[in-house]
């Protein structure tokens, strides 16, 4: 028997006010434990789109589920990255990362134990006393996925939060957050302009078109699990790549 949708739209729509619709008849489902990219050209409502799944704005037509419930019903389990780390910059990067647990009223020997479990996951177990000026880009952006695990969330929403970052930097980010994904077995969408990003993340990439954004393509990701560097150096990574941009080029305003 297959199992529900994590996420569920049917002919959702969204405008803001008597302005013009920002995402029309959009339809689609993500599995449980699958990693969905959404691309497409700056305004088509990528970002909308995760808000609208987050629950932090009603849609304004059709309907959304979000492991069978309403966006942003409490017993969904979802979290969200944004495109800034937005860390507390008087806290230090252990009590960041405990703050949801803190919010959510956990035990204090339970906080400091998943703080810890969880910096070490990503790389920054000596860190913990440090504060948001002592990092890097990176780093702050990898205590703010800390932090957004930190109630082990079975949604993750992630919008562009690799956007800033120097090439390098990100690509390691990237191998880093599908092995989280692997261990945690959580939902992902993944908000980028970056084609080879998206294919290197994603189960599946979304290409919206813009004015009004709609679901232009569907791309299957078949590569195999686990991804690392050298998997971008495959041919079928590279055919991915060029097929992608194809069709992102068929939606850009220039293309």
């Amino acid at each position: 028997m297959s199992l529900s949708p994590a996420v569920e739209l049917k002919a959702v729509a969204k405008r803001f006010g008597d302005g013009p619709p920002v995402l029309e008849d959009i339809s689609l489902q993500a599995r449980p434990g699958e990693m969905v990219s959404l691309l497409g050209p700056s305004g088509c409502g990528k970002s909308t789109l995760l808000r609208l799944i987050a629950g932090l704005t009603p849609a304004s037509a059709g309907s959304l589920r979000v492991e069978g419930r309403p966006p942003g019903d409490p017993a969904a389990s979802v979290a969200f990255v944004f495109q800034e780390a937005t860390l507390l910059p008087w806290l230090s990067v252990r009590a960041n990362v405990e703050v949801p647990l803190r919010l959510g009223g956990a035990a204090v020997a339970d906080r400091a134990v998943t703080s810890s479990r969880l910096l070490e996951l990503v790389g920054l177990g000596n860190r913990g006393d440090a504060y948001p000026r002592q990092l890097s880009g990176g780093q702050r952006m990898r205590v703010s996925l800390a932090r957004a695990l930190s109630l082990s969330p079975r949604l993750l929403l992630l919008d562009e939060p690799f956007g800033a970052l120097d090439e390098m930097t990100r690509e390691r980010l990237n191998e880093e957050l599908l092995a989280l994904q692997g261990a945690g077995g959580w939902t992902g969408f993944f908000v980028t302009h970056s084609v080879a990003e998206a294919v290197f993340l994603s189960h599946r990439i979304l290409i919206l078109s813009a004015h009004p954004g709609r679901l232009h393509a569907e791309v299957s990701v078949p590569l195999p699990h686990p991804r690392t560097a050298e998997t971008r150096l495959e041919p079928d990574y590279l055919r991915l790549v060029a097929q992608v941009s194809r069709q992102l080029r068929a939606v850009s305003p220039t293309g």
